[in-house]
């Protein structure tokens, strides 16, 4: 199972961005699917994620902010970032069958 993320970029905030996480050599439909961020000198931490039945859990600094989806015609899981804060500047990563496949990870940097 390969995991790419792709969406990251630099913003201002307030600004939103959309991250996508394309899984390939395996069924979206039977995995589940974490976010994960990680700052310059923090360690790393959970975001969001959906299981198989499309259930989703938040972190509490992220609830109504951001919304974890996922498409399992297109094998991709998204999360929808609005209202972004400085703080939430970091490499998003996204995990795969409960952290068994990782992805290299998108930066997301919020500019003040």
């Amino acid at each position: 199972v390969q995991v790419v993320e792709s969406g990251g970029g630099l913003v201002q905030a307030g600004d939103s961005l959309r991250l996508s996480c394309a899984v390939s050599g395996g069924s979206l439909s039977s995995l589940a699917i974490a976010w994960f961020r990680q700052a310059p000198r923090n360690e790393r931490e959970f975001v969001a994620a959906v299981n198989w039945r499309g259930s989703t859990k938040d972190a509490e600094f992220v609830k109504g902010r951001f919304t974890i989806s996922r498409d399992n015609s297109k094998n991709t899981v998204s999360l929808q970032m609005n209202s972004l804060k400085p703080e939430d500047t970091a490499v998003y990563s996204c995990a795969a069958g409960n952290s068994r496949w990782w992805g290299q990870g998108t930066q997301v940097t919020v500019s003040s």
